[in-house]
């Protein structure tokens, strides 16, 4: 007779098993919750009417969460700027800055990479890019073929982790945490990684020079101003809208919907002055924006709520709109558009119909003791809070060989959130305490890309990689990169500063890291196990 306290273990095995069978996890999910559901109702560990809290989340906390609107905005940005050509025009000008230099080409990739994922927020795009448009570059001048496919994977991975990344989004909600503090938990680490991946480079052009040689200075093709204005090119308007989507929301200007609504429009601009076909008038019209703009700012700043003000920024919004036509206007930004929108519905779709299946499986999880019984395991590890550190970096560590970031928020964070703010709490403080623990799961999580045998960045790498390039050599490449990941989940174990200065400081009430989305949570109702039927 299966009791109580068989349920949990029983239903997590199930779970596992039913996904390395290779059924969709979403439907896995839900099927697992309710066939241990009707198990339970069975056995009388508790009513049919508990239920329906199930429908009661699903309509409350998921189809209503107003924060995870932000999800299709921030896609729709990255699928724009994956393919409007900013990524070749930064990658070219940054390989020629830094291409003299002993492992240029491979700084250039690990900052561009940097500033694509502040802008793009997705792991494929950001490879496949990188990896077209650098990889035969750096083949044709020498660089060892692992250290190529190894600083190719790891630079795209690094999206994960920068703000605006998505998986924040999806932590903060998950963890009940304002996204402004996940973002500014986030950016401590997401530098230290680029440090730390720039290191490696660095002490590789020392201990094995013909590794990473510099570019002759005759294949240069730029040099003097023309180099920096072409590098400054792609970096101003990729800073303009960091600043939009991130700096608004930092300044308690937006929230994360709204700055993802901005980002939006700001990748279709982006997109329509890169293109070739974008006509002069469409300058002129950009131009006199951007003056209404900085007017609009300084009187903003002066005389608050001025009719100037307003009027300089109806000019600005006009020459947005502007803008926006003229991308219809032209076919291939109208084709990308659509792309755009086509990945969008797919990502979101997907997002939704897990965070179903993952209602439906955490109610009944939750119902069966669950909670009680995960509390008890996790809290039993020897070695107090260092202890449960450990042991949930490496249960999510080779978690992510088989699930990606959305399985793993979606499933796993709900179950060990509760218990990592009792456990962190005396360490970091309350309020903290779950930004610290998000972002170290986010960086471990940048891993579940590169390994082998399943990382998606090693496949999307294999697909776009000439024949020449042994599938070893990708897999072998992608080691040492997984090791300085590993580092930085132990830095910031080991420094909670790195997650927490930032939060330490004193805000002002209108601080973005001060505002939360609350969305109304539907109790379930009381749960009355009865006596246990003894056998």
């Amino acid at each position: 007779m299966i009791t109580l306290e068989m349920m949990p273990p029983l239903m997590f095995g199930g779970l596992i098993l039913a996904m390395l069978i290779g059924f969709p996890v979403a439907f896995t999910l839900a099927a697992v919750g309710f066939s241990f559901g009707f198990l339970a109702i069975h056995l009388g560990f508790f009513d049919f009417s508990f239920m329906q809290a199930i429908p009661g989340r699903i309509f409350g906390s998921v189809l209503a969460n107003e924060l995870l609107l932000a999800i299709p905005f921030f896609t729709f940005m990255g699928a724009v700027l994956e393919r409007c050509g900013l990524a070749e025009d930064m990658l070219d000008s940054m390989g020629q800055l830094f291409g003299p230099v002993r492992g240029g080409l491979g700084y250039s990739v690990i900052i561009v990479g940097f500033i694509l994922g502040a802008i793009t927020g997705t792991v494929a795009a950001q490879v496949i890019a990188m990896a077209l448009i650098s990889m035969p570059v750096m083949i044709r001048y020498g660089y060892n073929m692992r250290y190529i496919t190894g600083v190719l994977a790891a630079s795209g991975t690094i999206t994960q982790l920068v703000p605006p990344s998505l998986v924040l989004i999806v932590l903060a909600d998950q963890l009940g945490k304002s996204v402004g503090d996940m973002y500014l938990g986030a950016w401590g680490p997401s530098l230290f990684q680029i440090a730390l991946f720039a290191g490696y480079t660095f002490l590789l052009g020392i201990i094995k020079p013909d590794h990473v040689p510099p570019v002759p200075k005759s294949a240069l093709t730029l040099t003097g101003w023309p180099l920096w204005r072409k590098c400054l090119m792609g970096i101003i308007p990729s800073a303009v809208l960091i600043f939009v989507v991130l700096g608004t929301m930092m300044l308690g200007l937006a929230t994360p919907t709204e700055a993802g609504a901005m980002g939006a429009v700001g990748a279709v601009v982006l997109a329509a002055i890169h293109h070739k076909e974008f006509r002069a008038a469409g300058n002129r019209i950009l131009l006199i924006g951007i003056v209404a703009a900085g007017v609009g700012t300084i009187l903003g700043i002066l005389y608050t709520g001025s009719f100037l003000f307003k009027i300089a920024f109806a000019i600005t919004y006009l020459a947005v709109i502007w803008i926006c036509l003229e991308a219809v206007r032209i076919p291939d930004l109208r084709d990308l558009i659509r792309q755009g929108y086509q990945s969008t519905m797919r990502l979101t779709s997907m997002v939704v119909f897990i965070l179903i299946g993952s209602t439906c499986f955490s109610v009944v999880f939750l119902g069966v003791s669950g909670g009680v019984w995960l509390e008890h395991m996790l809290t039993s590890v020897p070695g107090g809070v260092w202890g449960f550190l450990i042991f949930i970096n490496l249960f999510i560590f080779f978690l992510a060989f088989f699930l990606d970031f959305f399985e793993i928020a979606f499933i796993i964070l709900p179950m060990v959130a509760p218990i990592a703010q009792k456990v962190l709490a005396p360490v970091v403080g309350a309020d903290a305490a779950l930004i610290w623990f998000g972002v170290m799961l986010c960086v471990n999580m940048q891993t579940s890309f590169l390994h082998p045998p399943f990382g998606f960045a090693l496949f999307y790498l294999r697909g776009v990689a000439p024949k020449e390039v042994k599938s070893s050599d990708i897999y072998w490449g992608a080691i040492p990169w997984i090791g300085l990941q590993v580092i930085m989940v132990a830095l910031v174990i080991a420094f909670p500063w790195t997650v927490t200065a930032l939060l330490d400081k004193p805000v002002s009430a209108e601080d973005i890291s001060k505002i939360r989305i609350e969305v109304p949570q539907i109790e379930l109702p009381p749960l009355d196990l009865g006596p246990l039927k003894q056998q």
